[in-house]
């Protein structure tokens, strides 16, 4: 049995007696939370903009707050030049334009019609077209499994573990492939257009670890109640699968060539060409090493690597591949890394070479939104490619597939999104803002993607008038002096520049992705429940996290414990030059599952620099996670670098004040995660504070009592604004 340190049991009775002298304070919280949340959501008219073209694209409607009031504004959509401005009064819910311009609101006792300078009575409303001619969405869907053949003639049947064909008037069903305990068919059988074969995965399973819970007070009743969940974690065996194809002439099998795939992680998108013959499906091999489209020439027997990628670090597939096969995968689009940065590339289908590549440069591709394939143009939004402008920031370009050029749809220096294009394809909205500044929404031409017009600027007037401090995005050099960090500083809404503050980070440096906010967001949670307490916070992006070039992201492999915090101190002493109201004598960190495991690092790695922490949920260490996402950075085999990772084993290196908390109904990281952090700090006979957190599954630290708690740990640590000694 287990036992606490005395020096452990005694901290804890100190503990408990400072925090008699007032228990609670909940109450407190939220209204001071709520107060300064309502003034943070003071209206700022015209943030989101409606808007609606005609048929034939002729015209738009969009609404715009006017200082006499709200109104419905008809534009002329080659000028922007405004034809009318029109009330459209109370209790309507929408509105359009019909063909020759005719506007109609839409409400729930009909349409009304403008006519004659009014409105007409409500009359029944006409159905409306449910896709917009012109659009071309990426078709990424496969065909899904049948177990009959598309004539109906044959079905195929999994009986005792043996797979079965049968045909219509058949008196028996056909063996095609016996139980032979090494796999099982499971997943329905996918058909080649012709019906003359199919495809069809075979499964090894494997038994999967279980993590226990115990709901310790759980709703209902008074004993506690238990259950298991599957979570595979990092070096275990797993399930895999790899795909079949099987005739109904009855020829041989044809298996798969597993010296392709070895080691898999994944294998995934069965798809057949129209001649029946080729088969094609993607494998990602353990450890992220290798993504591959494989090619299958059921005729022939024949198979081979059709498109490849392969990293010494990892290739970042999850969240961040793609592929779209034109005409019938003579051509393949497909994004990569190959060159350092993520582009698009046009593929020659018949041998995976490269025909041309679709975008180039330092900067990078965040998304392909649509393939039209008609047109042979893509829509993609990027990020970096505007010079002078944060290179996070979301912009809209267009691809040409046959030359590669590129027209960019939008310049404006902020993140764009509500991107809507005209039903004739003509023109487009979109809208851009800054964290501080409003949402500006713009009209441009889908030609050369020329602003035709502003729509609508969001006023703050109102909201700057009650002194509520907007975020402050900010950039600063890395560790090294190469790379720009970016982030932002929030203030308290009293902020005082005369007097000195703490400064607490809000931390996430997971590797798929970037985290701090850019577009318009007066609050910000939860950095704004800790910041109208009294604090300033900062959210940094730093080397290892995703969405610049590969070098900058690829810095997190075997290295999580790094998490970029050269680069976040360097920003924050770079910030505290410029904000002399920033007291770096009292810094402290947050976050919450693998940013908890970093809040905890803060305190292990860089306790000179960081005073107090709250880790909440931490996967602090990654052979305790689960095995997608750590195995993606950390790699496997499972190799010395986990441990050397993990917050477990520098637990004796903890410097300042630490708060862990933890669900334990957690089913995204195994709560045991924080419980042997816990176990490795008592052994070090270290000080700390713990808050389990009963019936409360991930992310319990952001419910308003953990909140508080969270709050109330950083008074007590770093203290309050201050005025500066003189």
């Amino acid at each position: 049995m287990k036992r606490f340190p005395i020096g452990v049991v005694g901290c804890l009775i100190l503990a408990a007696s400072m925090a008699g002298a007032k228990q609670g304070g909940l109450e407190d919280f939220e209204k001071l939370t709520g107060q300064w949340y309502g003034v943070s959501q003071t209206e700022v008219p015209d943030t989101t903009v409606r808007v609606a073209f005609s048929p034939d694209d002729r015209l738009l409607v969009h609404e715009q707050t006017l200082p006499e009031g709200r109104r419905l504004v008809v534009r002329e959509s080659e000028t922007g030049e405004i034809k009318r401005t029109v009330d459209p009064g109370t209790g309507w819910s929408g509105f359009r334009l019909e063909q020759g311009g005719q506007l109609v609101l839409e409400t729930g006792e009909g349409d009304r019609r403008w006519e004659d300078g009014g409105w007409s009575e409500p009359a029944p409303g006409r159905p409306r077209p449910s896709a917009r001619p012109g659009r071309h969405e990426c078709r990424e869907g496969r065909p899904r499994g049948s177990w009959r053949s598309p004539d109906g003639r044959f079905e195929v049947r999994v009986k005792d573990g043996d797979l079965m064909l049968g045909e219509r008037g058949a008196k028996e069903d056909r063996l095609l492939a016996a139980d032979d305990n090494q796999g099982v068919f499971r997943d329905p059988p996918l058909w080649a257009p012709d019906g003359s074969r199919f495809a069809i995965w075979k499964t090894h399973d494997v038994p999967e670890r279980q993590v226990h819970y115990i709901d310790s007070a759980p709703d209902g009743q008074l004993q506690p109640k238990h259950f298991t969940q599957d979570y595979p974690k990092p070096g275990d065996e797993i399930d895999t699968r790899a795909p079949w194809v099987f005739f109904t002439d009855g020829r041989e099998p044809v298996a798969p060539d597993f010296s392709l795939i070895e080691n898999p992680f994944e294998c995934r998108a069965l798809a057949w060409r129209q001649d029946s013959r080729r088969l094609t499906y993607e494998f990602i091999q353990r450890g992220f090493g290798k993504h591959r489209v494989i090619e299958v020439d059921s005729e022939a027997g024949r198979q081979r690597v059709l498109v490849g990628e392969e990293s010494g670090t990892f290739v970042f597939v999850y969240g961040n591949s793609f592929r779209h096969d034109l005409d019938d995968g003579r051509e393949i689009l497909w994004m990569s890394e190959r060159d350092g940065w993520k582009h698009l590339y046009l593929l020659d289908g018949r041998d995976g070479s490269v025909k041309r590549k679709l975008t180039d440069g330092g900067w990078i591709v965040r998304e392909v939104v649509e393939v039209d394939e008609e047109k042979r143009e893509v829509l993609l939004k990027v990020s970096g490619r505007e010079p002078d402008q944060d290179p996070y920031f979301i912009h809209f370009a267009r691809v040409s597939i046959d030359t590669g050029e590129m027209v960019a749809l939008t310049s404006s220096n902020g993140t764009h999104d509500r991107f809507e294009r005209s039903p004739g394809g003509s023109y487009y909205t979109c809208r851009w803002s800054r964290v501080d500044h409003a949402p500006v929404t713009e009209l441009h031409r889908w030609s050369d993607g020329a602003r035709v017009a502003v729509l609508a600027e969001a006023d703050d007037s109102k909201l700057r008038a009650t002194g509520w401090p907007l975020p402050e995005p900010f950039v600063a050099k890395d560790r090294e002096g190469k790379f720009d960090i970016w982030g932002i500083i929030l203030r308290p809404p009293d902020f005082d520049p005369a007097k000195k503050y703490p400064v607490v980070e809000n931390i996430y440096a997971g590797p798929q992705d970037s985290f701090v906010p850019k577009a318009w967001q007066p609050w910000i949670a939860p950095m704004h429940e800790v910041a109208v307490h009294g604090f300033i916070l900062v959210k940094i992006d730093g080397r290892g996290t995703a969405n610049r070039c590969r070098e900058f992201h690829h810095f997190c492999y075997k290295n999580l414990k790094d998490a970029g915090f050269p680069d976040r101190i360097a920003w924050i002493r770079a910030a505290a030059e410029k904000e002399p109201a920033m007291d770096l004598a009292r810094v402290g960190i947050f976050g919450g599952s693998a940013g908890g495991q970093s809040a905890l690092g803060a305190l292990l790695f860089h306790g000179d620099f960081y005073r107090a922490a709250v880790a909440d949920c931490g996967c602090h260490d990654n052979r305790m996670d689960k095995i997608w996402w750590n195995e993606q950075w950390m790699d496997w085999p499972v190799g010395p670098e986990y441990a050397e990772n993990s917050n477990v084993t520098h637990a004796a290196n903890l410097q300042g004040a630490l708060m862990l908390t933890v669900g334990e109904l957690d089913t995204n990281v195994d709560p045991s995660s924080t419980y042997q952090v816990i176990d490795a700090l008592i052994a070090a006979d270290k000080d700390f504070d713990f808050l389990p957190m009963t019936g409360r599954n991930h992310g319990s630290g952001e419910t308003r009592y953990g909140q508080r708690r969270r709050v109330d740990f950083f008074q007590r640590h770093l203290g309050g604004p201050q005025a500066p000694v003189r």
